[in-house]
């Protein structure tokens, strides 16, 4: 029997048999496989191989030899992608998606104020991510503040095959229960406004440090009662001591003093980004720089702040169209590739609008034609960006026990010929460009990015 191209052999008769699907075995056969291993591992792509998964986690990956038929276990679906490319799902390290809202003019320092609480899960954005074959992304406020609040990680969930209807449903969240993300920190030009804003560079950097000179304060007052309760003898003694003042804004901060919280650092200059690594450094916390146009300069300084536990990496963005702020002048596309050669971790990021999430493989590419290898371009696409959020042991990469994110391409994921056909999250389908409805998302044209329904009657215009 001839088995269609990605169609499914021993597929599910009713949508209500979804939950059934997730007990049995898939099966992703035939197709070019770009594993991504994790560091110090080998990771050649397999030219020909299988991907299977069970339960949401990635099983097991092979090679099939030439002239092979691969058998399944019984009961699994099996999926023929011959002639197509896998990758992991794609990591977006920095994005705006899902009509976010944060901080506002009150003040620069706004530690307290979550994304999460601004998402509208039904946004149309999300749809273009899943078109771009991005499984997981840091959704964060703008750059405009010192400090704009706590951003949030989003992992590209379906349901049955909707869209998810609740942001808490997209969320990442910790063995708590608390949902993850990071804490978004800017400086340069955008943030020297009047007061409360700061005004200069000299100004932004101390009232960073005075943020977190409070922080401390506050963590030393929890840290002191804690104590004083665990050396309590009894109840009685325990009720008697009061507590410090909750502040929500001093939680988030202690977070980010405790290692819980990753800081996501907006900065371009050269001078901006040493800036961020000292105080960094002064306060003991961890830092992804974001956007570093003029990294280039001072690869040595950002290679050895990654060395000692400060700088996990840097995000960066490519654009390839002139204009933009004066502090990005000196941006230039070489900046991944001296990085790289530098021992830095270097991510991308979309900075979504800023680069459409739909062309987010192009780029990496881009990397790759001013200097990155491809090996460290594609790493920059998946497991880079999930070591930048502290993800790595669930995504990233296509090895046994991590989430089933999987992307199905056309082709070589750095073409300009190819296109993201699938794309799977723990092992379900959230974007087919088959179905006309994904496809409008992928492709564009009158209707594509409507959030309201009754546009949704103009499918065929593509």
């Amino acid at each position: 029997m001839k088995i269609h191209l990605c169609s499914v052999l021993a597929g599910l008769a009713l949508a209500s048999a979804a939950a059934l699907a997730q007990e049995k075995s898939t099966a992703f056969v035939g197709a070019r496989i770009i594993p991504i291993a994790s560091a110090g591992k080998a990771s050649p792509e397999i030219e020909r191989g299988v991907v299977l998964v069970k339960d949401g986690k990635i099983v097991s990956i092979a090679a099939i030899e030439k002239d092979v038929e691969y058998k399944a276990p019984d009961g699994t679906t099996v999926i023929d992608c011959t002639g197509k490319w896998i990758m992991p799902g794609i990591v977006d390290t920095h994005s705006h998606v899902g009509g976010i809202g944060g901080a506002d003019n009150s003040a620069t320092i706004q530690p307290s104020v979550r994304i999460s609480d601004s998402l509208n899960p039904f946004d149309s954005g999300y749809r273009r991510v899943v078109a771009g074959g991005l499984t997981t992304i840091n959704v964060m406020a703008g750059s405009g503040h010192l400090l704009s609040g706590q951003t949030v990680y989003l992992k590209m969930r379906m349901f049955d095959g909707e869209p998810a209807s609740r942001m808490e449903e997209l969320a990442y969240k910790d063995e708590r229960g608390n949902l993850m993300g990071g804490m978004k920190m800017a400086n340069g030009t955008n943030s020297l406004r009047e007061p409360p804003f700061s005004g200069t560079r000299g100004k932004s950097a101390a009232m960073v440090r005075e943020a977190y000179i409070k922080a401390q304060e506050y963590q030393k007052k929890w840290k002191d009662y804690d104590a004083k309760v665990a050396a309590a003898k009894t109840d009685e003694e325990k009720a008697k001591l009061k507590p410090p003042a909750r502040d929500l804004g001093m939680d988030g901060l202690v977070e980010v003093l405790e290692g819980k919280r990753i800081v996501h650092h907006h900065t371009h200059r050269a001078d901006d980004i040493a800036t961020v690594i000292r105080i960094a450094r002064e306060f003991g916390y961890k830092v992804v720089l974001h956007h570093t146009s003029e990294a280039w300069k001072i690869p040595e300084e950002i290679a050895q702040a990654q060395k000692d536990g400060v700088v996990l990496g840097c995000s960066i963005i490519q654009i390839d169209s002139p204009g933009g702020k004066l502090e990005a002048a000196e941006k230039t596309f070489a900046t991944g590739g001296v990085l790289e050669r530098a021992g830095v971790r270097v991510g991308h990021h979309t900075d979504d609008w800023i680069n459409d999430s739909r062309l987010f493989l192009r780029c990496a590419a881009i990397g790759v034609r001013a200097g990155m290898t491809r090996e460290g371009a594609l790493r920059g696409l998946t497991l880079s960006g999930a070591e930048m959020l502290g993800l790595e042991k669930q995504i990233g990469s296509l090895e046994a026990g991590k989430d089933a994110d999987i992307v199905i391409l056309s082709g070589d994921p750095f073409s300009v010929y190819s296109h993201v056909e699938q794309t799977w999250v723990e092992g379900r389908k959230v974007f087919d460009r088959t179905n006309a409805k994904d496809k409008l998302h992928a492709t564009g044209g009158f209707g594509a990015g409507r959030d309201q329904e009754p546009y949704f009657c103009c499918f065929e215009n593509n």
